[in-house]
Protein backbone atom coordinates (compact mmCIF):
# COMPACT_ATOMS: atom_id res chain seq x y z
CA UNK A 1 0.00 0.00 0.00
CA UNK A 2 1.20 3.44 -1.25
CA UNK A 3 0.92 6.71 0.94
CA UNK A 4 0.73 9.93 0.08
CA UNK A 5 3.59 12.10 0.51
CA UNK A 6 2.01 14.13 3.41
CA UNK A 7 0.94 11.03 4.99
CA UNK A 8 4.58 9.69 4.62
CA UNK A 9 5.51 13.49 6.12
CA UNK A 10 2.99 13.04 9.09
CA UNK A 11 4.93 9.77 10.09
CA UNK A 12 8.44 10.87 9.94
CA UNK A 13 7.61 14.06 12.04
CA UNK A 14 6.23 11.74 14.60
CA UNK A 15 9.72 9.92 14.43
CA UNK A 16 11.54 13.35 14.93
CA UNK A 17 12.22 13.47 11.07
CA UNK A 18 12.42 17.21 10.04
CA UNK A 19 10.08 18.33 7.30
CA UNK A 20 9.20 21.76 5.60
CA UNK A 21 5.90 23.21 7.37
CA UNK A 22 2.80 23.22 5.53
CA UNK A 23 -0.77 21.18 5.34
CA UNK A 24 -2.86 19.44 3.22
CA UNK A 25 -6.07 20.86 1.55
CA UNK A 26 -9.11 19.67 -1.07
CA UNK A 27 -10.22 23.09 -2.23
CA UNK A 28 -8.71 26.44 -3.57
CA UNK A 29 -9.72 28.57 -0.71
CA UNK A 30 -8.45 26.07 1.72
CA UNK A 31 -5.01 25.99 -0.06
CA UNK A 32 -5.03 30.42 -0.08
CA UNK A 33 -5.93 30.29 3.87
CA UNK A 34 -3.04 27.99 4.22
CA UNK A 35 -0.12 30.45 2.51
CA UNK A 36 -1.66 32.57 4.16
CA UNK A 37 -0.91 31.31 7.53
CA UNK A 38 2.75 30.34 6.22
CA UNK A 39 3.85 33.56 5.10
CA UNK A 40 2.72 35.08 8.01
CA UNK A 41 4.82 32.31 9.98
CA UNK A 42 7.86 34.14 7.87
CA UNK A 43 8.16 31.92 4.71
CA UNK A 44 9.30 33.26 1.86
CA UNK A 45 8.41 30.96 -0.76
CA UNK A 46 5.51 28.39 -0.93
CA UNK A 47 5.55 25.00 -2.78
CA UNK A 48 1.82 23.58 -3.57
CA UNK A 49 2.62 19.45 -4.69
CA UNK A 50 -0.27 17.43 -6.03
CA UNK A 51 -1.01 14.12 -4.29
CA UNK A 52 -1.15 11.10 -6.24
CA UNK A 53 0.87 8.00 -5.96
CA UNK A 54 3.28 8.71 -8.92
CA UNK A 55 6.70 9.97 -9.23
CA UNK A 56 7.78 13.09 -12.17
CA UNK A 57 4.50 15.12 -11.06
CA UNK A 58 7.17 18.40 -11.14
CA UNK A 59 7.09 17.41 -15.13
CA UNK A 60 4.30 16.55 -15.29
CA UNK A 61 1.37 18.17 -17.49
CA UNK A 62 -2.07 18.54 -16.63
CA UNK A 63 -4.65 17.02 -19.42
CA UNK A 64 -6.31 20.80 -18.98
CA UNK A 65 -2.85 21.95 -20.60
CA UNK A 66 -1.34 23.30 -17.18
CA UNK A 67 2.28 22.50 -16.51
CA UNK A 68 3.21 21.41 -13.59
CA UNK A 69 1.96 19.16 -10.61
CA UNK A 70 4.59 20.80 -8.53
CA UNK A 71 5.10 24.92 -8.02
CA UNK A 72 6.67 27.43 -6.32
CA UNK A 73 5.09 30.90 -5.54
CA UNK A 74 5.21 34.35 -3.25
CA UNK A 75 1.75 35.05 -2.50
CA UNK A 76 -1.17 33.31 -1.60
CA UNK A 77 -3.32 34.50 -4.78
CA UNK A 78 -0.67 32.63 -6.64
CA UNK A 79 -1.24 29.71 -4.73
CA UNK A 80 -5.07 30.05 -5.22
CA UNK A 81 -4.85 30.26 -8.69
CA UNK A 82 -2.80 27.27 -9.09
CA UNK A 83 -4.80 25.24 -6.72
CA UNK A 84 -7.91 26.06 -8.60
CA UNK A 85 -5.98 24.92 -11.68
CA UNK A 86 -4.59 21.51 -10.27
CA UNK A 87 -7.84 20.26 -8.29
CA UNK A 88 -10.43 18.26 -10.21
CA UNK A 89 -8.17 17.65 -13.04
CA UNK A 90 -6.13 14.82 -14.47
CA UNK A 91 -2.17 14.81 -14.00
CA UNK A 92 0.37 12.98 -16.60
CA UNK A 93 3.58 12.32 -15.63
CA UNK A 94 6.16 9.40 -17.30
CA UNK A 95 4.75 7.35 -14.14
CA UNK A 96 1.09 7.30 -14.58
CA UNK A 97 0.81 6.52 -18.32
CA UNK A 98 -1.55 8.22 -20.77
CA UNK A 99 -4.12 7.81 -18.67
CA UNK A 100 -2.73 10.13 -16.00
CA UNK A 101 -4.33 10.42 -12.22
CA UNK A 102 -6.65 12.68 -10.79
CA UNK A 103 -5.76 15.57 -8.53
CA UNK A 104 -8.40 15.95 -5.27
CA UNK A 105 -5.66 17.22 -3.10
CA UNK A 106 -2.67 19.16 -2.71
CA UNK A 107 0.36 19.49 -0.31
CA UNK A 108 0.99 23.70 0.51
CA UNK A 109 4.13 23.75 2.40
CA UNK A 110 6.87 26.01 2.52
CA UNK A 111 9.76 25.56 -0.17
CA UNK A 112 13.23 25.68 1.86
CA UNK A 113 16.10 27.43 0.75
CA UNK A 114 17.85 24.52 -0.17
CA UNK A 115 22.03 24.55 -0.40
CA UNK A 116 22.12 20.79 -1.21
CA UNK A 117 20.13 18.03 -2.06
CA UNK A 118 20.96 14.42 -0.77
CA UNK A 119 19.23 11.37 -1.17
CA UNK A 120 18.25 8.65 1.50
CA UNK A 121 16.13 5.30 1.63
CA UNK A 122 15.45 2.66 3.62
CA UNK A 123 14.77 -0.98 2.53
CA UNK A 124 14.86 -4.76 2.22
CA UNK A 125 17.64 -6.25 1.16
CA UNK A 126 16.60 -9.57 0.03
CA UNK A 127 20.36 -10.85 -0.43
CA UNK A 128 21.29 -10.33 3.35
CA UNK A 129 17.31 -10.30 4.48
CA UNK A 130 18.06 -7.63 6.62
CA UNK A 131 17.18 -3.74 6.36
CA UNK A 132 19.49 -1.71 4.31
CA UNK A 133 20.33 2.24 3.92
CA UNK A 134 20.97 3.65 1.04
CA UNK A 135 22.52 7.23 1.04
CA UNK A 136 23.93 9.35 -1.70
CA UNK A 137 25.42 12.71 -2.22
CA UNK A 138 23.41 12.91 -5.65
CA UNK A 139 20.32 13.79 -4.71
CA UNK A 140 17.17 14.47 -6.95
CA UNK A 141 18.47 12.00 -9.46
CA UNK A 142 16.79 9.04 -10.03
CA UNK A 143 19.08 6.02 -7.90
CA UNK A 144 18.51 3.58 -10.94
CA UNK A 145 20.64 6.60 -12.76
CA UNK A 146 22.60 6.98 -9.98
CA UNK A 147 23.32 3.29 -9.60
CA UNK A 148 24.38 3.16 -13.17
CA UNK A 149 26.73 6.12 -13.72
CA UNK A 150 28.24 6.89 -10.62
CA UNK A 151 27.75 3.62 -8.39
CA UNK A 152 30.28 4.84 -6.07
CA UNK A 153 28.61 7.63 -4.75
CA UNK A 154 26.21 5.67 -3.04
CA UNK A 155 26.55 4.85 0.38
CA UNK A 156 24.96 1.27 1.76
CA UNK A 157 24.83 0.38 5.49
CA UNK A 158 23.36 -3.07 6.52
CA UNK A 159 21.03 -2.99 9.61
CA UNK A 160 20.96 -5.50 12.24
CA UNK A 161 17.19 -6.14 12.61
CA UNK A 162 17.84 -7.46 16.06
CA UNK A 163 19.45 -4.42 17.46
CA UNK A 164 18.07 -1.50 14.79
CA UNK A 165 20.19 1.41 13.57
CA UNK A 166 22.85 1.95 15.98
CA UNK A 167 24.08 5.23 16.47
CA UNK A 168 27.52 4.58 14.76
CA UNK A 169 26.42 3.90 11.91
CA UNK A 170 24.05 6.86 11.61
CA UNK A 171 27.24 9.09 12.19
CA UNK A 172 29.11 6.93 9.41
CA UNK A 173 25.98 7.43 6.62
CA UNK A 174 26.08 10.95 7.70
CA UNK A 175 29.77 11.45 7.78
CA UNK A 176 29.65 9.47 3.96
CA UNK A 177 26.84 12.29 2.71
CA UNK A 178 29.35 14.77 3.60
CA UNK A 179 28.28 16.24 6.54
CA UNK A 180 30.38 17.91 9.11
CA UNK A 181 30.33 19.77 12.37
CA UNK A 182 27.10 19.97 14.93
CA UNK A 183 25.75 18.16 10.92
CA UNK A 184 26.50 15.03 11.64
CA UNK A 185 24.93 14.76 15.25
CA UNK A 186 21.47 16.36 13.25
CA UNK A 187 22.34 14.07 10.56
CA UNK A 188 22.42 10.69 12.84
CA UNK A 189 19.08 11.94 14.48
CA UNK A 190 17.54 12.24 11.69
CA UNK A 191 18.55 8.87 9.76
CA UNK A 192 17.69 7.09 13.33
CA UNK A 193 14.26 8.57 13.04
CA UNK A 194 13.97 7.55 9.04
CA UNK A 195 14.47 4.04 9.97
CA UNK A 196 12.06 3.79 12.98
CA UNK A 197 10.26 5.18 11.05
CA UNK A 198 10.50 2.57 8.55
CA UNK A 199 10.59 -0.34 11.14
CA UNK A 200 7.60 0.64 13.15
CA UNK A 201 5.22 1.03 10.03
CA UNK A 202 6.47 -2.44 8.27
CA UNK A 203 7.28 -0.52 5.32
CA UNK A 204 8.74 -1.98 2.06
CA UNK A 205 10.50 0.93 0.86
CA UNK A 206 10.67 5.03 2.66
CA UNK A 207 12.75 7.41 0.25
CA UNK A 208 13.76 11.15 0.80
CA UNK A 209 14.19 12.34 -2.03
CA UNK A 210 15.58 15.12 -1.77
CA UNK A 211 17.04 15.08 1.66
CA UNK A 212 18.13 18.84 1.97
CA UNK A 213 20.47 20.75 3.41
CA UNK A 214 19.12 24.19 3.67
CA UNK A 215 19.58 27.41 5.31
CA UNK A 216 17.42 28.90 7.51
CA UNK A 217 15.75 32.10 7.90
CA UNK A 218 18.20 33.17 10.51
CA UNK A 219 21.34 31.92 8.42
CA UNK A 220 21.90 28.51 10.54
CA UNK A 221 22.19 25.39 7.94
CA UNK A 222 19.74 22.54 8.88
CA UNK A 223 18.73 19.42 7.30
CA UNK A 224 15.15 18.95 5.93
CA UNK A 225 12.82 15.89 4.49
CA UNK A 226 11.62 17.54 1.57
CA UNK A 227 10.19 15.21 -0.28
CA UNK A 228 8.87 11.07 0.87
CA UNK A 229 7.49 8.51 -0.46
CA UNK A 230 6.29 5.10 2.10
CA UNK A 231 5.45 1.66 0.62
CA UNK A 232 3.71 -0.26 3.39
CA UNK A 233 3.45 -4.10 3.35
CA UNK A 234 0.12 -5.36 2.38
CA UNK A 235 0.51 -8.06 4.58
CA UNK A 236 1.10 -6.30 7.44
CA UNK A 237 -1.50 -3.85 7.80
CA UNK A 238 -3.65 -6.18 9.99
CA UNK A 239 -1.25 -4.89 12.72
CA UNK A 240 -1.80 -1.23 11.67
CA UNK A 241 -5.75 -0.09 11.63
CA UNK A 242 -4.54 3.27 12.18
CA UNK A 243 -2.44 2.93 8.48
CA UNK A 244 -5.14 0.79 6.95
CA UNK A 245 -7.28 4.04 7.58
CA UNK A 246 -4.86 6.00 5.07
CA UNK A 247 -5.27 4.10 2.18
CA UNK A 248 -6.65 6.23 -0.89
CA UNK A 249 -8.81 3.91 -3.26
CA UNK A 250 -9.05 6.20 -5.21
CA UNK A 251 -5.28 6.08 -6.48
CA UNK A 252 -5.82 2.49 -6.82
CA UNK A 253 -7.14 0.54 -9.91
CA UNK A 254 -11.02 -0.55 -9.29
CA UNK A 255 -10.47 -4.55 -10.36
CA UNK A 256 -7.49 -4.44 -7.96
CA UNK A 257 -9.45 -3.26 -5.53
CA UNK A 258 -12.41 -5.90 -6.12
CA UNK A 259 -9.77 -8.35 -6.38
CA UNK A 260 -8.55 -7.32 -2.12
CA UNK A 261 -11.82 -7.40 -1.19
CA UNK A 262 -12.21 -11.30 -1.79
CA UNK A 263 -8.35 -11.81 -0.34
CA UNK A 264 -7.17 -12.24 -4.48
CA UNK A 265 -3.93 -10.61 -5.99
CA UNK A 266 -4.94 -9.41 -9.04
CA UNK A 267 -2.78 -7.06 -10.68
CA UNK A 268 -4.21 -5.85 -14.22
CA UNK A 269 -1.69 -6.10 -17.58
CA UNK A 270 -2.06 -5.11 -21.17
CA UNK A 271 -2.75 -8.66 -22.87
CA UNK A 272 -5.31 -10.22 -23.74
CA UNK A 273 -4.98 -14.06 -22.39
CA UNK A 274 -6.56 -13.73 -18.59
CA UNK A 275 -4.03 -16.11 -16.28
CA UNK A 276 -5.78 -17.33 -12.80
CA UNK A 277 -3.10 -19.28 -11.06
CA UNK A 278 -2.47 -20.28 -7.46
CA UNK A 279 0.58 -18.89 -6.02
CA UNK A 280 2.86 -16.30 -7.16
CA UNK A 281 5.80 -18.19 -8.42
CA UNK A 282 3.57 -20.12 -10.69
CA UNK A 283 1.61 -17.16 -11.79
CA UNK A 284 5.07 -15.88 -12.69
CA UNK A 285 5.79 -18.59 -14.72
CA UNK A 286 2.27 -19.02 -16.12
CA UNK A 287 2.87 -15.40 -17.87
CA UNK A 288 6.34 -15.99 -18.99
CA UNK A 289 5.18 -19.33 -20.82
CA UNK A 290 2.21 -17.52 -22.52
CA UNK A 291 4.97 -15.09 -23.76
CA UNK A 292 7.20 -17.51 -24.74
CA UNK A 293 4.48 -19.03 -26.97
CA UNK A 294 3.35 -15.91 -28.39
CA UNK A 295 0.68 -14.50 -26.52
CA UNK A 296 -0.01 -11.44 -23.83
CA UNK A 297 -0.93 -11.78 -20.16
CA UNK A 298 -3.83 -9.29 -19.74
CA UNK A 299 -3.24 -10.52 -15.69
CA UNK A 300 -1.32 -11.60 -12.72
CA UNK A 301 -4.11 -13.53 -10.58
CA UNK A 302 -2.98 -15.30 -7.76
CA UNK A 303 -5.77 -17.21 -6.10
CA UNK A 304 -3.61 -18.41 -3.18
CA UNK A 305 -2.70 -21.62 -1.68
CA UNK A 306 -6.54 -22.26 -0.31
CA UNK A 307 -8.80 -20.84 -2.21
CA UNK A 308 -12.49 -21.61 -2.17
CA UNK A 309 -14.87 -22.10 -4.48
CA UNK A 310 -16.23 -18.55 -3.77
CA UNK A 311 -13.12 -16.86 -4.52
CA UNK A 312 -12.32 -18.62 -7.99
CA UNK A 313 -15.81 -17.54 -8.88
CA UNK A 314 -15.18 -13.80 -7.86
CA UNK A 315 -11.70 -14.19 -9.79
CA UNK A 316 -13.73 -15.01 -12.82
CA UNK A 317 -16.09 -12.02 -12.53
CA UNK A 318 -12.95 -9.57 -11.91
CA UNK A 319 -11.09 -11.39 -14.73
CA UNK A 320 -14.24 -10.89 -17.17
CA UNK A 321 -14.68 -7.00 -16.53
CA UNK A 322 -11.65 -6.73 -18.38
CA UNK A 323 -12.79 -5.88 -21.75
CA UNK A 324 -9.29 -7.08 -23.22
CA UNK A 325 -9.43 -10.34 -22.62
CA UNK A 326 -10.15 -12.35 -25.16
CA UNK A 327 -9.13 -15.91 -23.64
CA UNK A 328 -8.40 -17.29 -20.17
CA UNK A 329 -5.77 -19.66 -18.72
CA UNK A 330 -6.36 -21.46 -15.28
CA UNK A 331 -3.13 -23.10 -14.16
CA UNK A 332 -3.51 -25.01 -10.94
CA UNK A 333 -0.65 -27.41 -9.54
CA UNK A 334 -3.13 -28.67 -5.91
CA UNK A 335 -0.41 -28.88 -2.89
CA UNK A 336 -2.90 -27.70 -0.07
CA UNK A 337 -5.53 -26.62 -2.76
CA UNK A 338 -8.09 -29.38 -3.87
CA UNK A 339 -8.59 -29.58 -7.65
CA UNK A 340 -11.95 -30.62 -6.94
CA UNK A 341 -12.34 -27.22 -5.25
CA UNK A 342 -11.29 -25.26 -7.94
CA UNK A 343 -13.14 -27.66 -10.40
CA UNK A 344 -16.51 -26.63 -8.76
CA UNK A 345 -15.55 -22.98 -8.74
CA UNK A 346 -14.66 -22.93 -12.16
CA UNK A 347 -18.49 -25.01 -12.98
CA UNK A 348 -20.33 -22.46 -11.24
CA UNK A 349 -18.34 -19.44 -12.15
CA UNK A 350 -18.80 -20.31 -15.91
CA UNK A 351 -22.66 -21.00 -15.83
CA UNK A 352 -23.27 -17.53 -13.79
CA UNK A 353 -21.16 -15.53 -16.02
CA UNK A 354 -22.44 -17.49 -19.54
CA UNK A 355 -18.68 -17.28 -20.42
CA UNK A 356 -18.28 -17.24 -24.03
CA UNK A 357 -14.53 -16.82 -24.08
CA UNK A 358 -12.01 -19.94 -25.00
CA UNK A 359 -11.22 -21.62 -21.54
CA UNK A 360 -8.19 -23.86 -21.26
CA UNK A 361 -8.08 -25.58 -17.81
CA UNK A 362 -4.67 -27.19 -16.07
CA UNK A 363 -4.99 -28.80 -13.42
CA UNK A 364 -2.27 -30.75 -11.30
CA UNK A 365 -1.72 -32.36 -7.73
CA UNK A 366 -3.85 -32.51 -4.65
CA UNK A 367 -7.41 -34.49 -5.68
CA UNK A 368 -6.72 -33.83 -9.49
CA UNK A 369 -8.58 -37.19 -10.67
CA UNK A 370 -11.69 -35.32 -8.89
CA UNK A 371 -11.19 -32.13 -10.41
CA UNK A 372 -11.14 -33.72 -13.89
CA UNK A 373 -14.16 -35.74 -13.30
CA UNK A 374 -15.86 -32.72 -12.30
CA UNK A 375 -15.02 -30.74 -15.18
CA UNK A 376 -15.60 -33.75 -17.79
CA UNK A 377 -19.04 -33.56 -16.37
CA UNK A 378 -20.51 -30.68 -16.47
CA UNK A 379 -21.16 -30.42 -19.85
CA UNK A 380 -18.94 -27.16 -20.46
CA UNK A 381 -16.92 -26.20 -23.67
CA UNK A 382 -13.64 -25.96 -22.28
CA UNK A 383 -10.05 -27.05 -23.13
CA UNK A 384 -7.93 -29.23 -21.12
CA UNK A 385 -4.01 -28.90 -21.13
CA UNK A 386 -2.02 -32.18 -19.95
CA UNK A 387 0.78 -29.50 -19.03
CA UNK A 388 1.60 -25.98 -18.29
CA UNK A 389 3.34 -26.15 -21.66
CA UNK A 390 0.36 -27.40 -23.63
CA UNK A 391 -2.52 -25.56 -21.86
CA UNK A 392 0.02 -22.11 -22.72
CA UNK A 393 -0.25 -23.62 -26.28
CA UNK A 394 -3.49 -24.12 -26.67
CA UNK A 395 -4.51 -20.76 -24.79
CA UNK A 396 -2.51 -19.27 -27.31
CA UNK A 397 -4.13 -20.89 -30.46
CA UNK A 398 -7.63 -20.64 -29.55
CA UNK A 399 -7.29 -16.55 -28.67
CA UNK A 400 -5.41 -16.30 -31.93
CA UNK A 401 -8.66 -17.87 -33.96
CA UNK A 402 -11.01 -15.76 -31.55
Amino acid sequence: MNLHEYQAKQLLKQSGVPVPPGDVCETAEAARKIAEQLLEQGANLLAVKSQIHAGGRGKGTFKSGYQGGVKLFKTADEVYQSAKAMLGNVLVTKQTGPEGRLVSQLLIAVAPNIQKELYLAVLLDRSSSRPIIMASTEGGMDIEQVAATMPEKIIRETIDPATGMMPYQARRVAIGLGLRGESIGQGAKLLIGVYKTWWECDATLLEINPLCIIRTNDGKEALQAVDAKLSLDDNSLYRHPDLQSMRDLAEEAPLEIEASKHGLNYIKLDGNIACLVNGAGLAMATMDIIQHFGGQPANFLDVGGGASQEQVSAAFNIILQDAHVKGILVNIFGGIMDCDVIAKGIVAAVKATGLKLPLVVRLEGNNVAAGKKTLAQSGLTLITGDSMADAAQKVVKAVSRS
